[in-house]
């Protein structure tokens, strides 16, 4: 992608459909005059009559305690420096959004045009009754530190400087398990720190607080090692700064156990690492060029225990995995800062949580056999579910033990099921499931790619390194359409009827008239058929020459579904072929079956569809929880529909104990864990969170996924083809550029299962 296309796009995110990427959501209702009268006028009254008699009702009446706002003026963005306070916007929406999909933590972005300490610190203070915490963003070393400061001492709510804590919170809970692998004695290792600024500091000022010595730490900026006859230092950079002659960077590594890297990239080179002490420890952090290439420290050094700030490297070192759940535990308990004891409580937490049983679904999500505490695994992963549960409670309940909590919290299993309720909402999905295909891409077929909008989702593909695009079409067109989106990267481009690919079609005639000759498939036929699109993707990937394919833009789901049943054939023990859509809702993943084939089926139709729906679920790390969907519960009406439902149970029930399934029961009751345990409390489902509908027939399933799509703007995965033998997934008519993209990515983790079911077949042979 050239920087022009690149940049167009990001313009073209931030732009449309609306300026921007946060709003503000209503969260009552205000549909009739007497819910506006309660809004607003006269009924607002009385809270704030309340909250005038008592002012820490704010909590109670008003969003303050959900609320953070994340501050800048602008003088330190990224690595784009001193741009301003209004360029800085867009950054600071982004980390509104950031606290919001993995907290649920509301914020409003505030930019404050002003360089000068005194007056920042006025502004803030003077609109921090707002807000129930303040993250401060991007502000320049060393007015940052002061501003902090400052803040802490002068307000009672909590006070961050992310760029600063964030960092040093993750590292140092990395830190702690490095030396644990590397046996090593936190009091005795040497430390040497490339970068001095907000972050750097802030990172050796907390290694300080979990044992290392002062002494043995060494700084470097980008003037040379920080010494005490150095006149350009800061009063916390002096504190690192050494009574001694400076040394170069080559010659202070020599024996070190730890390399900070908090600077610029390719500092470090492969002598220095080789200088170091046995089993060294380096945290190359800066981005996106670390200090020392990953791949090239490790085939340097086999014992290094290396972290980076990549998402595609092991051990990233991500804010994310903090400033969410450090405000969250402290907004929970009404914390009136965010003290050295909470800091600590999340490193603990952070560095613990890696030692424990990774969840198959983060696993699954970074395409690994088994996650295992160790060199490649010494801090958690991003997508971890657990981060909420495990951070949060542990800074709450650090915040509590150190006096700062203002609401203690009394019971903590229901404060977890409640962070846990937290996550979903947003399409974390997504991301886990474009997170997996990267980590084995695919080749896909793109059977329709002379349309705009399929070779749209194909650059993406590309480009995001999801799979390994095949373009099915007109050379011409695609060429064409290429230069208008400006997608210059060589790829494949196959136009089946042309006489350059008379071969291959000849060869794939054969093969599909031979399988079909005696289910009235003449040869003139099968070669008649090998000029078609999807006949003759669907042959790429029965021979082996494509691992996935992706059809169905340009015409109606039967007849793109007929080429498919034609040639690829059914999964080892599967007699029936269904579809399932993933409805990405608030309250996370629910999948839907079946939304795309059988119109009517039957009572073991029914059991079938059941079973391979769990299986997919499974496949995305999900356990499955399915209702078998009735408009009767459990036996209250008869009907050919509910007794076919019925008697679909009993089959599950008599021949799937294990699978946690019932019915035949209605939408309400399956997705109402409380009111399904009330009036039924002898179902399977009782008390649980259902994630998987099975519907009676097509029309229910169709009706109701394409319902929640239009009317609530839920992001639906699917149609997701179920008993294939290879993987194969088609569009919905007309799907936007995102679907296909999703479908894509599908395409790619099914191939990636099939693959080691295989895989897994042969060795048992």
């Amino acid at each position: 992608m050239n920087h022009y296309s690149k940049r167009r796009e990001a313009l073209l995110y931030h732009a449309k459909p609306n300026p921007g990427k946060i709003q503000v959501v209503p969260t009552k209702k205000y549909a009739t005059q007497r819910d506006l009268s309660l809004a607003y006028s006269p009924g607002v009254a009385e809270p704030c009559l309340e909250i005038a008699k008592d002012v820490n009702n704010v909590y109670k009446y008003t969003t303050k305690g959900n609320l953070v706002a994340v501050i800048t003026n602008g003088t330190a963005v990224l690595g784009l420096g001193d741009i301003g306070p209004e360029a800085s916007k867009p950054v600071m929406e982004g980390k509104g959004l950031l606290f919001k999909i993995f907290a649920d933590i509301d914020v409003f972005d505030i930019e404050v045009d002003t360089k000068d300490v005194d007056a920042f610190v006025e502004t803030v203070k003077k609109i921090a009754p707002t807000f129930g915490g303040i993250n401060l963003e991007d502000i320049k070393a060393p007015e940052s530190f002061e501003i902090e400061r400052r803040l802490v001492e002068e307000l009672n709510i909590p006070v961050m400087h992310d760029d600063q804590h964030g960092t040093a919170i993750i590292s140092a809970a990395a830190l702690l398990n490095a030396i644990e692998l590397a046996e090593k004695n936190i009091e005795n290792i040497k430390v040497v720190v490339s970068g001095a600024g907000s972050a750097a500091l802030a990172c050796a000022n907390l290694y300080m607080l979990i044992g290392v010595k002062p002494e043995n730490v060494t700084m470097f900026d980008k003037d040379g090692m920080l010494v005490q006859d150095r006149e350009d230092l800061s009063v916390t950079q002096r504190k690192y700064a050494k009574d001694t002659e400076a040394i170069p960077l080559a010659e202070a590594i020599k024996g070190a156990d730890v390399f900070l890297g908090l600077s610029v990239g390719n500092v470090l080179t492969p002598e220095m690492l080789l200088s170091m002490n046995n089993d060294p420890i380096v945290f190359a952090m800066a981005n996106p060029t670390p200090e020392i290439d990953y791949e090239l420290a490790i085939s340097t050094r086999e014992d290094v225990i290396m972290a980076t700030g990549r998402s595609d490297n092991p051990n990233q070192v991500n804010n994310v995995l903090g400033f969410p759940y450090i405000f969250r535990g402290a907004l929970d308990v009404r914390a009136t800062t965010i003290n050295e004891e909470m800091k600590m409580a999340a490193v603990v937490a952070l560095a613990q949580l890696a030692k424990e049983p990774v969840p198959e679904q983060v696993n699954i999500a970074y395409g690994e056999t088994k996650l295992n505490f160790g060199r490649d695994y010494i801090i958690p992963k991003p997508f971890d579910p657990r981060l909420i549960a495990v951070v949060a409670p542990a800074v709450a309940k650090a915040a509590m033990d150190s006096g700062v909590a203002k609401s203690p919290i009394t019971d903590w299993d229901k404060y977890a099921e409640e962070l846990l309720e937290r996550l979903g909402n947003d399409n974390k999905m997504v991301r886990l499931l474009t997170n997996r295909a990267k980590t084995n891409p695919k080749r896909i077929v793109f059977a329709e790619a002379d349309h705009l909008d399929v070779l749209k989702a194909a650059q993406i593909v590309h480009e995001e390194k999801i799979g390994i695009p095949i373009l099915l079409g007109s050379k011409e067109i695609i060429e064409e359409l290429k230069k208008e989106i400006e997608f210059d990267d060589e790829l494949t481009i196959i136009d089946p009827k042309t006489d350059e690919e008379k071969g291959r079609r000849d060869r794939y005639a054969k093969v599909f008239w031979q399988a079909r000759q005696r289910k009235g498939i003449t040869e003139f036929e099968a070669q008649k058929w090998m000029r078609e699109r999807n006949y003759f993707a669907a042959m790429m990937v029965n021979e082996g020459e494509a691992d996935a394919m992706v059809t169905g833009y340009s015409r109606s789901y039967p007849s793109v579904v007929k080429p498919v049943m034609q040639l690829i054939g059914k999964a080892q023990g599967v007699t029936k072929i269904a579809t399932t859509n993933m409805m990405l809702t608030k309250r996370g993943p629910i999948f839907l079956s079946d939304t795309a084939i059988n119109p009517d089926p039957n009572a073991e139709d029914l059991a079938k569809i059941a079973l391979m729906t769990a299986k997919t679920v499974r496949m995305f790390g999900i356990e499955p929880v399915l209702a078998m969907i009735s408009f009767s519960n459990f036996g209250s009406a008869s009907s050919p529909s509910a007794n076919k439902v019925r008697e679909a149970v009993a089959i599950l029930h008599k021949n799937h104990p294990d699978l946690i399934v019932d019915g035949e029961v209605q939408s309400d009751f399956a997705l109402n864990p409380e009111m399904l345990k009330k009036q039924f409390p002898f179902s399977k489902l009782a008390g649980k969170k259902v994630n998987t509908l099975i519907f009676p027939n097509l029309e229910s399933a169709n009706i109701t996924y394409k319902l929640l799509k239009e009317l609530n703007k839920i992001v639906s995965i699917g149609p997701i083809m179920l008993g294939l033998d290879k993987p194969v997934h088609l569009f919905q008519l007309g799907a936007s550029v995102e679907e296909m993209v999703n479908m894509a990515a599908v395409a790619v983790v099914d191939a990636q299962e099939k693959e080691k079911r295989n895989k897994t077949a042969k060795l048992q042979r």
